[in-house]
């Protein structure tokens, strides 16, 4: 049964065309993966999909009566709540009709109770309690608790006011709330760029054996291949379904833009050579109704869209030679916020041939560690000291610019002003930030198009340490292979935050896991 109809599916943004007569149909129950490049329309895509982005052109229809629920790791949630008071939303009108029962035996407790009044609210009662055993309302806080824990909440703290989390720490809230809905329908965008290893692990088994529909966006090809039966694809403003894990989609995927670009250099081919004939024909009597006639052919051929390029960004981060291997030494070190430790002690090196991958379950502090060692915080105790020689470059995990209506050309010059607009026109050009993408605000990017940008701003500065956290989080396959193969040229140090194991096993030659 078809829940999702998407029929001449037109819109532009920012003058770019995402979508030109896209179809699409999503039967009940199908798991669905959905990708393209960064900035193809995935995110935008979402966004008409839950009717807060309205189409230029065509029907985007929901099987009535279908409950669609949609992950939106931005949207601003009510930060009074503590968590499980948030949680607990899922279920409110459940909690509401416990409280009408409590206060229909309050009512029953009077004295002064009529024996009418009485009788109905006996039956009514009895009905109120049977609607709330069946929904399982008294192990409600065990099953909240059952997800919860499952996406690493509950080391959070039940009673934590939402106001008091990262905005990661707010998406994996947000995320276990859209689970514990159980909507007939759900919209992920990005699930898994907040959680760790056994959190991933954790949700893919849950979507796995999920009954209902989803459709997530995804960069980990690794989870689409477990989670999802079905791939649409988003490119050259149209939208393709394929059937299988991601592994067959790309092996389909190849030979497919393959056929369109031929297609496309054909129609080409043959519109040039129309126009020049009507071109050469129009302005002679005896010609001009065969040069009118194949005007009329030229202006009815549905001209395809030009392929979208595959050109991979170009990463070099310049290294400055450290002449000993010793780089850094972590000496009982605790992290922590207010003077307060969030871990025991840190004891660790870095050579200058280290490449290090930090891991650990999400919210044990990571993060904090980065931070407290480019001193963005202080420590609780302990100590740290580089070489005196260390050159450090640092990309963070939340996408920080001095302003959303900055735009990618005005930032590269901000913090590079030595450079010239052509010289930040060319290095953005290397990142894949072209034409109007270079002057768009940097709030209306997309989350990879943003990353790339700030990698492109790493790559002015030489340095023999580089400390990324979560830098592939938004990052499209392209541009994941592409920082691959700069890390693994890097001559200097680094160390890695990463949730893909197989992303970080390939590029690191040492671990220090947090949970051990």
């Amino acid at each position: 049964m078809s829940i999702l109809t998407i029929k001449g599916l037109s819109h532009t943004y920012d003058n770019k065309v995402l979508f030109d007569e896209a179809d699409l149909t999503v039967n009940n129950g199908e798991h669905i993966g959905i990708v393209g490049l960064n900035g193809a329309g995935k995110s935008t895509f979402m966004k008409i999909l839950t009717g807060t982005l309205v189409q230029d052109a065509g029907e985007v229809r929901w099987l009535p009566g279908i409950k669609v629920g949609y992950l939106d790791q931005h949207a601003d949630i009510d930060r009074s709540l503590t968590v499980m008071q948030y949680l607990e939303g899922s279920f409110q009108a459940l909690f509401d009709l416990s409280a009408r029962l409590d206060a229909a035996y309050a009512r029953m407790s009077d004295p002064d109770i009529d024996e009418k009044e009485l009788d109905k609210l006996i039956n009514r009662t009895a009905a109120m309690q049977q609607q709330l055993d069946e929904a399982d309302f008294y192990s409600l806080e065990a099953q909240i608790k059952k997800v919860a824990g499952g996406l690493g909440i509950s080391a959070l703290g039940y009673d934590t006011l939402i106001g008091k989390l990262s905005g990661g720490q707010r998406a994996k809230v947000m995320l276990a709330k859209l689970l514990l809905d159980e909507p007939d329908a759900m919209l992920l965008d990005e699930p898994t760029n907040f959680l760790d290893l056994e959190q991933i692990d954790w949700l893919a088994k849950y979507l796995d054996s999920y009954k209902g529909t989803f459709l997530l966006v995804s960069h980990d090809g690794e989870f689409l291949n477990r989670v999802c039966k079905i791939i649409v694809n988003i490119e050259n403003s149209r939208i393709k379904k394929y059937w299988g894990d991601y592994d067959k989609f790309l092996q389909q995927h190849e030979s497919d833009a393959k056929q369109y670009a031929e297609s496309y250099e054909r129609q080409q081919r043959e519109i040039k050579r129309m126009e020049d004939y009507i071109a050469r024909n129009k302005a002679r009597a005896a010609t001009a109704g065969m040069a009118n006639s194949r005007k009329k052919m030229l202006d009815r051929i549905d001209v395809l869209s030009k392929p979208v390029s595959f050109e991979k960004p170009t990463f070099l981060f310049p290294y400055t030679l450290l002449v000993t291997k010793h780089l850094l030494d972590v000496n009982e070190l605790s992290v922590g916020y207010n003077g307060k430790a969030i871990l025991p002690p840190l004891n660790f090196t870095l050579s200058s041939e280290s490449k290090l991958w930090l891991r650990g379950t999400n919210g044990m502090g990571k993060t904090t560690i980065l931070k407290t060692l480019m001193r963005l915080l202080p420590p609780v105790s302990g100590s740290f000291s580089y070489n005196i020689n260390v050159k450090i470059n640092y990309i963070e995990q939340d996408l920080e610019f001095p302003s959303k209506e900055m735009n990618a050309a005005s930032f590269m010059s901000y913090r590079h002003p030595k450079l010239s607009q052509k010289e930040v026109r060319n290095q953005l050009a290397r990142v894949g930030i072209r034409g109007d993408l270079a002057t768009k605000a940097v709030g209306s990017l997309s989350g990879g198009e943003q990353v790339r940008v700030k990698l492109c701003s790493l790559m002015q500065k030489e340095s023999n340490l580089l400390i990324l956290d979560e830098p592939t989080n938004h990052l499209d396959s392209l541009s994941k292979e592409a920082l691959a193969e700069a890390l693994e040229a890097y001559e200097g140090a680094f160390i890695l935050v990463s949730h893909e194991p197989a992303y970080a096993d390939g590029l690191c030659n040492d671990v220090f896991d947090l949970e051990k």
